[in-house]
């Protein structure tokens, strides 16, 4: 099954936009890892339309508060309709599985030894300042580390997070994770 891992940066906050919903935002970077060619693709904005045959190729799309954060604001920018691929969310079957929501770094670390390399405000920041290629290393990073926790859970069926001084497992159904469904996908693209 070809999966793609993906993560989306932004050149607005919450609170500038006035809105909670990640669609009132504006992507300033995407970055996406592509099982079937074990490459890596990150673009800025002005490049996003060359993701398209990527995410339109792919069984699956993986990704962390993917379902609430990263596919409905890509969903803004693509021309057909993103919640017609399959979604593996890693945070959201960690909440199902733990009762709450933990950050990616507190499982990276824990799961894998991984950390990301700065955080979203900073990310905004530096497309204020113009520092579009410090945005896409950190976006590519958050993919390879969101890669590393899946690739681990795919392999254990659960991921780690350290509670106080302790590390505790998370066991997370992965039953459905790697079954290749039938989508309605209507291909905005032609191949």
């Amino acid at each position: 099954m070809r999966y793609i891992v993906f993560d989306l940066e932004t050149q607005n906050t919450f609170e500038e936009v006035g809105s909670n919903e990640s669609s009132a935002l504006d992507i300033s970077v995407a970055s996406l890892y592509d099982s079937q060619t074990d490459k890596y693709t990150t673009v800025s904005i002005d490049e996003l339309d060359s993701i398209w045959p990527l995410i339109e190729q792919a069984d699956a799309l993986v990704g962390y508060n993917s379902n609430h954060f990263d596919i409905p604001l890509l969903n803004k920018y693509y021309p057909g309709d993103l919640t017609n691929i399959k979604s593996i969310d890693l945070l959201e079957s960690i909440r199902q599985s733990l009762g709450r929501r933990l950050k990616l770094d507190s499982v990276a670390e824990a799961t894998v030894g991984a950390k990301k390399s700065a955080h979203g405000l900073q990310a905004v920041r530096w497309w204020k300042e113009g520092k579009i290629n410090e945005i896409k290393k950190y976006c590519e990073q958050d993919v390879r580390v969101t890669k590393k926790v899946f690739d681990y859970a795919l392999k254990h069926g659960h991921v780690k997070f350290k509670d106080g001084s302790r590390k505790r497992e998370i066991p997370l159904d992965i039953s459905t994770w790697m079954i290749k469904e039938d989508t309605a996908m209507t291909h905005s693209l032609l191949f």
